[in-house]
């Protein structure tokens, strides 16, 4: 029993060093971004992997969930004669929520993988200690490039992860429920410019839909970072960074999301 007790002591000490080790990355990553020297070509560089690569998969993930959503709510809307407002509930759905937070998970996993792969490589094969020995900090080279990267091109997805998403509502709404395509993108307008505002005129749906990448970018790009800086063991400490990237990340993401929610419906609806 003293041996368990010992050993939850020494687990719950980790994970609250983990935990400030994981702040302390963050709040030096973005600290860096106001100091010299700017790697703006690392940026850029970071903005292609991040941004322009994983386009592909976020368009197909939007289209076929605002296809999916469309199908599914025409079933119940169906039931109250209700079914001309598919476009209001497909394009809320996808810029408040699912927009965001898919788009957050496949970055998540595609990049954020890679990323604690190669910076976790470079630990391994001491380049990071290479460049602490010629005077570069790690932190500034490494992770402020993709975090600013991350920051800027997670919410440019996430908006052509909404406008596919919402075609591919129009789709099954004109193909399968037979509603014209004017009626469906003036109920989409109705939600966007009258619904989506509140008595205060604050474009609720535009602010909740690019708050939220903000934050999700944020926890990739570190999560990653931190993960990969960390990788012991070779080889196989490589895989399991990456592994630990892509659970952590979108469990994240999943539980930040919700109490991000609370706080904005809390804000908008007060």
């Amino acid at each position: 029993m003293p041996g368990f007790v010992t050993r939850l002591n020494t687990r719950a000490k980790d994970l609250v060093l983990a935990v400030q080790e994981y702040f302390v990355l963050a709040w030096n990553a973005l600290r860096f971004t106001f100091a010299r020297p700017f790697y703006a070509g690392d940026v850029v560089q970071q903005m292609d992997v991040i941004g322009v690569q994983s386009l592909v998969i976020v368009l197909l993930t939007g289209f076929f969930t605002g296809m999916v959503l469309a199908l599914q709510s025409s079933v119940q809307l169906r039931t109250f004669g209700a079914t001309i407002y598919i476009g209001r509930l497909v394009s809320a759905s996808m810029i408040r929520e699912l927009g965001p937070v898919l788009a957050g998970l496949m970055v998540a996993g595609r990049v954020g993988s890679g990323i604690a792969a190669q910076i976790g490589s470079m630990r391994v094969t001491e380049q990071i200690d290479a460049l602490n020995t010629l005077g570069t900090d790690p932190i500034k080279k490494l992770v402020t490039p993709r975090l600013l990267a991350s920051l800027v091109m997670l919410p440019v997805l996430t908006v052509m992860c909404d406008f596919v998403g919402i075609l591919g509502g129009l789709v099954i709404a004109v193909a399968y429920v037979k509603i014209p395509s004017g009626l469906y993108f003036r109920t989409i307008w109705e939600q966007i410019a009258v619904g989506g505002f509140t008595a205060r005129y604050v474009p609720n749906d535009f602010i909740q839909g690019l708050v939220k990448p903000l934050v999700f970018g944020l926890i990739i790009a570190v999560t990653a970072c931190f993960f990969g800086i960390r990788t012991t063991g070779g080889t196989e400490g490589v895989g399991q960074a990456t592994t630990r990237t892509v659970v952590t990340a979108s469990i994240t993401i999943l539980i930040v999301d919700f109490f991000l929610t609370q706080i904005l419906l809390s804000i908008f609806t007060a």
